[in-house]
């Protein structure tokens, strides 16, 4: 049987809340997709450019940023840097993203500069064939975030087990909504990760016991836990998985993408039986 050809899925990964894991996860499931398989790309949307560090991507080779895809128009296949992971590609961040809100409050289509640039990468014969793209937000509601989420086809929704997750988590829904209803009609809720997950502290179980009973199956039966060796690994440019293969955090992002890739395969059926 010929092999299944696939179009590139968009997933904005996003949290209005700060520290909750959300670049973490997007340089950690972006390795672990490209281990079982899958070509990414990981978009940094960050002006602090916490993914570009953590992968070991220095300004020396940023001939082409995400800036220049927003501002000027330039490809996202031309600003992707092939990173040291095999499969695992990177369209780095810039700091001049900070004045973006500013230089683009006049411009035609602001918030769909990334949407656009998404649509052309999906016809670029430059593409070496992205089986997932992943987009890491900044912790607020800016433009750069709108952006982000006119071009994904679903939020995945990092979530720290802690007391005021549940009050970021229903920003974030209103701000689903609110691009919904405004700019991008597709979008959903792809899932909900658990992360920083303590099992010493009864308050963990607590907030996933909650959000579980609030979203249903929309959570991942995954749990990243609290893991000292995904902590060290961006001070060293690399994610947790080439950092410490066998530490629980790296082997809980591996078992979170085949979670991930099983889900995608069951909705991609779905759709071919309606």
């Amino acid at each position: 049987m010929p092999a299944e050809v696939r179009p590139v899925r968009v997933l904005s990964i996003s949290n209005q809340k700060g520290g909750v894991g959300k670049t973490t996860t997007a340089i950690n499931l972006g390795t672990a997709l490209a281990a079982v398989g899958e070509k990414v790309l990981i978009v940094d949307m960050d002006p602090q450019g916490n993914a570009s560090t953590g992968l070991g991507v220095s300004r020396a080779v940023q001939r082409v940023s995400i800036y220049d895809v927003i501002v000027d128009g330039h490809s996202l296949a031309e600003a992707a840097v092939k990173t040291d992971v095999p499969g695992l590609w990177l369209t780095p961040s810039d700091h001049d993203l900070s004045g973006v809100e500013l230089e683009l409050s006049q411009a035609e289509r602001r918030s769909y500069r990334l949407r656009d640039a998404m649509q052309a990468l999906r016809n670029d014969p430059a593409n070496p064939g992205f089986t997932y793209v992943l987009i890491d937000c900044p912790p607020s509601l800016n433009l750069l975030t709108v952006n982000a989420m006119s071009a994904a086809d679903a939020v995945l929704v990092p979530l720290q087990c802690e007391f005021f997750a549940l009050e970021g988590l229903t920003q974030l829904m209103r701000t689903v909504e609110l691009v919904r209803s405004s700019l991008n009609p597709a979008i959903e809720i792809q899932g909900v990760v658990l992360t920083m997950y303590d099992r010493r502290n009864s308050l963990s179980s607590h907030v996933a016991k909650d959000v579980r009973a609030h979203f249903g199956d929309k959570v991942y039966d995954t749990i990243i836990p609290r893991n000292v060796r995904i902590s060290e690994a961006p001070s060293f440019g690399k994610p947790a998985l080439i950092y410490d293969l066998k530490c629980t955090g790296s082997q809980a992002y591996l078992k979170l993408a085949k979670e991930l890739v099983g889900r995608e395969r069951k909705r991609r059926k779905a759709l071919a039986a309606a």
